[in-house]
């Protein structure tokens, strides 16, 4: 076992460099300090998920190999160390004069020990979140001033730079990092938050602070940061008398309140988010000047200030609780079945606690048969529906909890998570479910269909019903490779929804009530509602409602059950497979993204949804190849190690399900990189170890696939790609394999007699190597048809191959059966040795012209006439 560790009251440069070196060697094991820095920890509290930090008390209980030391020099002990770890330093700190001669020190003067890392980051380019990139520039900014200290190096500049590049948000850092105030400053600072008044404008907290900081040479505008921190506003105003004016410093944490606007209203500018005015006292005392600009800037606040989003509304309403009573066995079954992260424990209507799925999962491991009680965070947090987010943000940060009740009037109306949270926090021009793409949608459907989908809105909208395309459809139209497969997701119920468009449009609808799902069958009624024909429609579209899903167990198929249309989508595999288009309505063309498939999206990131997702359905594993390689992405480190321990259910799976999943890699345009992607993760050799991939099966299965785009001989009912992929690529089995094989992945009977065809005339090849045609030809006729035009294209050498295609498998003799009946020859099996032996003259060059072969038959029938003696003594 390999670990990774920093000291103690870890900073950020502590945590981005532990991060870092995970990203260099991901078999490593990084390691939390027991004790983090405020900020750190309230990083981490809301975007931990980014990352796959152990908690020290997760160490596994096993040898410990060796140990890098990031940013320190100061090794703490553990359990399964010994005088064989090797222990190796990475910082930027002066040496330390203890330090163990055995230890593999390596020191840089430079900012950050961060910088270090990412220099070798450059070189690989590891795929990285905004939260990850904006942790390693937390890093380097941190330890540099934000670049500003004279310990800055041309290496910390550059590293920073290219953060940026990968998704840093400097609005995150700036919020995180706390520069270091001078005396001066510090003063001005106390005197500042001594005046402040907090104002409630439009349900927006703003905080206005005055003071005179005519004797300070330092900047101002950093207090303003401090201010906003210490006062929890969403805006804060300083008024400061300056030698040469009034200084109005204003920081907003809101898109609602525009400081920008707010300091150009003062003759000044800036951002949204800061800005600065000075206004100039023009023969006034400085006082005079002070109070005026405060009385006008709070006169104009309420003309630019809309009002504040609450928690109310972005919480879910009517959560699911638990008791204290409930065991940890009932928490995890709940837990699996609907994804949730943590339960709020309530006994008599308050809120006495959380229970997260991690301390269930320790209690699980450890078989202990617990309440609720006795695992859960205790405390009663809750916030409230007119609460702001700022005032949410700050209650998870505190506590820790990542799912915090919302009370009204003493009851549980809701649940908001730290999901909603950052989906509120996370910068964009419109949150996800506002962020309209209707032109997009439109561009990318055949008029038919644009009609059809037209057509079921406008009834959906009538029927007062949330209507939907989701899923891979939305992936593919936001990628620009539009399909014309979608299904009509409804939250509420498809069957009446699909009956009512039968009403309108015509058609019929067949309905499978148990699963909430319905078809609508197209008729000439149809057709003509629409001004289409049947040739530009499929045959039937179906309505599917709204649905969650728990797996019973490992590999089994999901039980469903009615649910929301978010719930709906975090039912599916990857986060780029849970965008959805709204179609009813106002509503129309909306794009719901509650899961961030789409920033995994725009980065080019597979990302499972859920930690169980690979035990609950194996078969995952084989499509996030299948994305990966199809769209050019990358599969998140986190989903990888996930794969990694999922890797032995695949021997769980059903036969057809897992040959379901190879047959749609084996029709894809890039199947040979995704079969080669399944073996470099070991993923083929748990489904079967006869599958094996390397560069001779490639070139098997490329020139295979080139084939197939020519007609072939048909096998059963395979498509030709499938056929000639799977005979290339199991070319080189035994017998014993191939039926092994086919039993497991339950190959139809024509398939796994063509294997074990191939597989035998492959080995017959060196054999018949100099044969005469007649030989090769009887051969080959024991064989598929199929097999033939595969060999001539893998084995271009043997020119038999082609021979037999383009001239010997025609050859026939003229010779026929009624002939050798009008030469006196009783039908019977002489008639195919006759014939047989005719055609073989023919291949073999021993007979050219109907001459030869008339006489050649002479001479054959001549030996089926019996001996006069016998003929005598008849």
């Amino acid at each position: 076992m390999r670990l990774i560790l920093t000291h103690e009251n870890a900073d950020f440069d502590a945590i981005a460099s532990l991060f870092a070196a995970s990203l260099l060697d991901e078999r490593a094991l990084p390691v939390l300090p027991r004790r983090l820095n405020r900020n750190v920890r309230a990083f981490l509290t809301l975007y931990g998920g980014d990352f796959s930090f152990v908690d020290p008390r997760d160490i596994p209980r096993e040898k410990i190999h060796s140990i890098l030391l990031v940013d320190t020099q100061s090794l703490i002990t553990l359990k399964g160390m010994g005088k064989e770890t090797k222990i190796r330093v990475i910082d930027h700190h002066p040496r330390k004069k203890t330090l163990p001669s055995e230890w593999e020190i390596s020191l840089e003067e430079i900012g950050a020990a961060t910088t270090r890392f990412i220099e070798r980051l450059q070189e690989i380019r590891p795929p990285l979140s905004t939260a990850q990139a904006t942790l390693l520039l937390l890093g380097i900014y941190e330890d540099t001033g934000s670049l500003t200290y004279a310990s800055v190096t041309p290496r910390d500049i550059r590293a920073a730079a290219w953060l940026l590049e990968a998704g840093a948000s400097l609005q995150l850092a700036t919020d995180f990092l706390n520069p270091p105030l001078s005396p001066a400053q510090r003063k001005l600072y106390e005197s500042l938050a001594e005046s402040a008044e907090t104002h409630l404008i439009h349900g927006r907290r703003v905080t206005l602070a005055c003071g005179d900081a005519r004797e300070i040479q330092d900047e101002v505008s950093s207090l303003a940061h401090k201010l906003r921190d210490r006062f929890d506003s969403d805006a804060v105003f300083l008024l400061v008398m300056m030698k040469d004016g009034v200084r109005l410093v204003a920081r907003t944490t809101t898109d609602a309140l525009d400081a920008g606007a707010v300091a150009a209203h003062f003759g000044g500018g800036g951002h949204e988010r800061a800005a600065a005015a000075l206004i100039h006292y023009e023969g006034k005392s400085p006082p005079h000047v002070l109070e005026e600009t405060c009385r006008a800037l709070l006169d104009y606040l309420p003309h630019c200030t809309r009002p504040a989003k609450t928690v109310g509304e972005i919480m879910s309403r009517s959560p699911q609780t638990l008791s204290p009573e409930t065991s940890a066995a009932e928490a995890a079954k709940l837990m699996q079945r609907y994804g949730y992260e943590g339960y709020p424990i309530v006994e008599n209507g308050r809120v006495v606690g959380l229970l997260t799925r991690r301390a269930v999962d320790r209690a699980r491991a450890h078989r202990l048969n617990l309440t609720a009680a006795s695992l859960m965070k205790a405390g009663e947090v809750t916030v409230s529906p007119h609460d702001s987010i700022q005032t949410l943000q700050l209650r998870m940060i505190d506590s820790g909890w990542g799912q915090i009740p919302v009370v009204e009037e003493g009851k549980i109306i809701g649940i908001v998570t730290r999901t909603d949270l950052l989906k509120t926090l996370a910068p964009s021009e419109l949150p996800p479910s506002r962020r309209n793409i209707a032109a997009r949608l439109e561009a990318s459907l055949p008029d038919a269909r644009l009609r059809l989908v037209r057509a079921v809105s406008k009834i959906a909208a009538e029927e007062d019903m949330a209507l939907y395309l989701v899923g891979g459809f939305v992936r593919d139209v936001l990628l620009n490779r539009p399909s014309l497969d979608f299904d009509f997701v409804v939250e509420g119920d498809a069957i009446a929804l699909a009956k009512s468009v039968a009403r309108h449009y015509g058609g019929r609808v067949t309905a499978h009530s148990r699963f909430g799902t319905a078809k609508w069958f197209f008729d000439e009624k149809v057709y003509a509602h629409l001004d289409t024909s049947a040739d530009a429609l499929p045959l039937f579209v179906d309505f599917i409602s709204a649905r969650t899903e728990f797996y019973e167990s490992p590999t089994a198929l999901p039980t469903v059950s009615r649910g929301s249309i978010k719930l709906d989508l975090h039912r599916r595999d990857f986060t780029i497979n849970t965008l959805a288009i709204r179609l009813d309505g106002h509503h129309y063309g909306e794009l719901h993204d509650y899961w961030g498939g789409l920033a995994d999206l725009e980065r080019g990131i597979v990302r499972v949804l859920h930690s169980l997702s690979f035990v609950d359905d194996p078969t995952r594993m084989l499509r996030a190849v299948r994305f990966e390689q199809r769209f050019g992405f990358h599969i998140s480190p986190r989903t990888l190690d996930l794969m990694a321990e999922a890797r032995p259910l695949l021997k769980k799976l059903s036969g057809q399900r897992l040959r379901h999943e190879i047959d749609l890699i084996l029709d894809e345009p890039k199947a040979a990189d995704m079969l080669a992607r399944l073996a470099a993760l070991h993923l083929l050799e748990e489904i079967h170890p006869a599958l094996q991939w390397d560069s001779d099966a490639a070139s098997r299965v490329t020139a295979a696939f080139v084939l197939a785009e020519k007609p072939l001989p048909p096998l059963d009912k395979l498509p030709p790609r499938r056929a000639a992929g799977y005979l290339a690529w199991l070319l080189p089995l035994t017998k014993e394999d191939c039926l092994s094989l086919s039993k497991k992945l339950r190959f139809h009977a024509a398939l796994r007699r063509a294997l074990c065809d191939a597989s035998a005339l492959a080995k017959d090849i060196p054999s018949l190597r100099g044969a005469p045609p007649s030989v090769w030809t009887r051969r080959l006729e024991n064989t598929h048809p199929i097999l033939a035009h595969l060999f001539a294209a893998l084995y271009p050498r043997e020119r038999a191959f082609r021979e037999y295609l383009d001239h010997w498998h025609s050859t026939r003799p003229i010779t026929d059966g009624n002939l050798l009946k009008t030469r006196g020859l009783a039908p019977g099996p002489r008639y195919k040795i006759i014939l047989s032996r005719l055609r073989d003259a023919w291949l073999d060059g021993k007979i050219q012209t109907e001459e030869e072969e008339l006489a050649l038959l002479d001479s054959l029938l001549k030996e089926e006439k019996p001996p006069a003696a016998s003929q005598e003594a008849r």
